[in-house]
């Protein structure tokens, strides 16, 4: 009985598209946060009346589990009064500048269009 083998070659079969998709994702996320960090700062600036520059020089990106990066105010103590998320903020007039929820709301509808943007350069170095 006559018979064959397939054996199937390229970067699908031979690991480099899983590398290349690998390195696009870990990219992306860090391009994302990033780009969240620089819209925190961007805020902060026109809302902050008398910064001294303190709070804007803790917002950073971090890595957390999973690879995930997220854009934090590293802990600053006074931080959920400014985002308005303290109790203090129930009890005074200043209700906070929800900066990081703004900024998260609207990366979220800019991520996709930001991670296409490099797609064309990871699909090419799949071949």
């Amino acid at each position: 009985m006559p018979e064959f083998t397939a054996v199937p070659t390229g970067p699908m079969f031979d690991g480099r598209a899983s590398a290349t998709l690998k390195a696009y994702e870990l990219e992306m996320r860090y391009r994302i946060a990033e780009k969240g960090k620089e819209m925190v700062l961007e805020t902060l600036h026109e809302v902050l009346q008398n910064p001294t520059g303190y709070y804007e020089s803790q917002v950073r990106v971090e890595g957390r589990a999973n690879y995930v990066d997220v854009v934090t105010d590293g802990g600053v103590i006074y931080g959920p009064w400014l985002e308005g998320t303290s109790s203090r903020n129930q009890t005074t007039r200043f209700k906070g500048y929800g900066t990081f929820r703004k900024v998260r709301d609207k990366l979220n509808s800019e991520a996709v269009g930001l991670a296409l943007r490099f797609l064309p350069e990871y699909v090419r170095r799949m071949n």
